[in-house]
């Protein structure tokens, strides 16, 4: 069984324009000690999923509209609120995208870490105290004992996410979701953040869900990806796989922004024309066919379901990739046949 298995999942929005479904039916597992890449561009619901995980969807501005968010068998979505708030920090942690914006300014990083400790198990003060200053030294923060007084605005960029990593760690959550971990971090400090959630993740068995717009990422650390456009999955499978051949045209024309270092000079940079659909105004069909380049009548009239083959699948009509024969579908998530 999964760890993790988000289905047919659907959070939406209540504006003055209409109702935004930001994410519209996803389906996604994750398992113990696997690192599954969520990977779209900004605003393909990619956040809004992990959020809604957690139940962190601001009440009154939006809401969870159906599907089920199954952790070790029980769903979330059907928790208490106090039985949400325990899972929350504790065997479900989150990495968020902001450390300056998550983090508390006017409490000290060790303080703020001994507080989710506390909050979860029984210690004293002061040993939550020694159990933060030990994270502290795990994340490779140096001179934690010093550092543990330090506040935010004192940290570098790659020191606030590494507290933010101690953070999430402090109780050992058996999945960790990390929000875009590495924006506006230097190449360097993006590489030893990676090395981190892969190193922590080994010690610790835990399954990760990877938010990220860089597929260079996802090639380095997931095991599988699925690929988000205007709410939806479009394609998911292993790494490998997906980005040897990729199915969805959308998956396609993304990969084609890896080999920018392949082009000759003067080349045209590559680009997927259009834009992506506003979420008060979806088209009918495929949300992609306005910008894709093999759309044909069938993909304006109906939406493709997320069909699967070699434990892969690709909601397209057309794939450019053939999958193998359809596979059992079972509990509404697609699952290879064994």
């Amino acid at each position: 069984m999964s760890l993790l298995e988000i289905r047919e999942l659907r959070t939406w929005f209540d504006t003055r324009g209409g109702v935004a479904r930001a994410v519209d039916g996803v389906s996604l597992s994750v398992a113990r000690g696997e690192t599954v890449a969520l990977v779209g561009e900004s605003g393909s619901g990619k956040s809004v999923t992990a959020y809604s995980v957690l139940r962190l969807i601001p009440r009154g501005r939006g809401r969870i509209a159906g599907g089920q968010v199954l952790f070790d068998g029980t769903d979330l979505l059907t928790l208490p609120d106090a039985a949400i708030r325990a899972i929350r920090g504790n065997r479900i942690a989150m990495i968020f995208q902001e450390p300056l914006s998550a983090l508390n300014p006017v409490l000290s990083i060790g303080q703020q870490i001994a507080e989710a400790i506390r909050l979860h198990r029984p210690l004293s003060a002061r040993a939550a105290w020694e159990r933060a200053v030990a994270l502290l030294e795990q994340v490779q923060i140096p001179s934690p004992q010093r550092r543990a007084h330090d506040f935010p605005h004192q940290l570098s960029g790659g020191m606030r996410q590494r507290a933010m990593i101690a953070i999430a760690l402090a109780c050992e959550p058996d999945l960790l979701i990390a929000d875009e971990p590495t924006t506006a971090l230097d190449v360097t400090t993006q590489a030893q953040i990676l090395d981190l959630l892969r190193r922590l993740q080994a010690e610790h068995g835990m399954g990760l869900l990877l938010i990220t717009h860089d597929l260079g990422v996802v090639a380095e650390v997931a095991d599988r990806a699925a690929v988000m456009y205007a709410g939806r999955v479009v394609e998911e499978g292993p790494v490998e796989a997906l980005f040897a051949a990729p199915a969805h045209p959308y998956t396609q024309g993304l990969l084609a922004s890896l080999a920018l270092d392949e082009l000759p000079p003067g080349a045209r940079l590559p680009e997927i024309p259009g834009t992506v659909p506003s979420l008060l105004a979806m088209p009918p069909g495929c949300a992609f066919a306005p910008r894709c380049a093999h759309a044909r009548p069938a993909c304006h009239a109906e939406a493709p379901l997320l069909s699967a083959g070699a434990g892969r699948g690709v909601a397209c009509h057309f794939p450019l990739t053939r999958l193998a024969p359809p596979a059992a579908v079972a509990g509404g998530l697609v699952k290879a046949a064994a």
